[in-house]
């Protein structure tokens, strides 16, 4: 077998196809997982954040390690325990990971952790933001702050660490970009909100792979913006709607409506968010495979 990647969060829409690549690259994949799954062609390991537990095996040969846990920020309405959650799958995870990799002497030769776009705040408004830009101060920017901060005690162990902050991935697996065009494929589609508010964006493929460089190159270190474009909600609706060859519904989702439904989870879609990849435009020779959103929406969507 070839070197042994261990992910947590491996069933989630980035680890799934993650897990292709790595196997199609020869590489053995192993998950860290609550529950004593079975998964094709990857170990399952057991792990118990509660009792302070990771399965015997599991940490043991790792050669890189990848965080990709966490409660999905859309999931349910932000409740004061919907947003423990959503702190804690990310934080307390990776503090584990970290306790036991210095408890036994492990040191993986890189840790490749997700992070979020929403570091600059939920609403960041027409401000291009870049890896130096300040934090927001608002719910989803303290879960990023702090989920790169756990992240930092495996760095302390010595181990190269890199933080991609994602904006929305592209799939049509799940993720943003599926519940958006359900009501467009029937003729609904519509701008949410003002339409104004901008949203970084990248095809599923090209971040994985950007995973897989960041684990193959030394030269990766620290916080990337992981993203390829931004685009207005208005006009990633409207060309959503050509590629799927349908009319778009001429009235907005009024923003209210959306606060009605979701409460402050409509943070989510109606803030604004423009993210330049400028350290993986000026540092990197990372190619990307859909560097169109046309391209990329024609891929995924026909």
């Amino acid at each position: 077998m070839g070197k042994k990647v261990l992910i947590t969060g491996g069933t989630g829409l980035i680890g799934k196809r993650l897990t292709q690549l790595l196997l199609e690259r020869g590489y053995e994949v192993a998950y860290l997982s609550r529950s004593k799954k079975s998964v094709p062609s990857v170990t399952v390991f057991q792990w118990d954040i509660d009792k302070n537990y990771i399965e015997e095996g599991a940490l043991e040969n790792t050669h890189f390690l990848v965080h990709l846990a966490g409660t999905g920020v859309a999931e349910k309405r932000w409740t004061d325990e919907q947003k423990k959650s959503i702190i804690s799958s990310r934080v307390d995870t990776i503090k584990l990971v970290a306790e036991k990799l210095k408890e036994k002497n492990i040191r993986p030769a890189a840790f490749i952790s997700a992070s979020g776009s929403s570091y600059y705040g939920e609403d960041s408004g027409e401000t291009r933001n870049t890896e130096n830009s300040q934090p927001g101060n608002d719910f989803l920017s303290h879960v990023t702050i702090v989920w790169e901060k756990a992240a930092d005690a495996v760095a302390e162990l010595g181990v190269r660490t890199v933080k991609l902050r994602t904006g929305i991935v592209l799939s049509d697996e799940g993720g943003a970009l599926k519940q958006i065009a359900a009501p467009a494929k029937l003729g609904l589609g519509a701008p949410l909100g003002s339409g104004k508010q901008w949203l970084s964006w990248i095809h599923l493929d090209d971040i994985c792979n950007m995973y897989i460089q960041a684990m193959e190159n030394e030269t990766w270190h620290g916080v990337y913006n992981a993203i390829t474009g931004a685009v207005t909600n208005e006009d990633f609706t409207k060309l959503i709607c050509k590629v799927l060859d349908k009319p778009q519904w001429a009235p907005h989702v009024p923003a209210f409506a959306l606060k009605l439904a979701f409460g402050e989870m409509a943070n989510v879609v109606l803030g604004s968010s423009y993210l330049i990849n400028k350290r993986i435009k000026e540092e990197t020779d990372f190619k990307y495979q859909y560097p169109d959103l046309k391209g990329s929406l024609e891929e995924i969507l026909r």
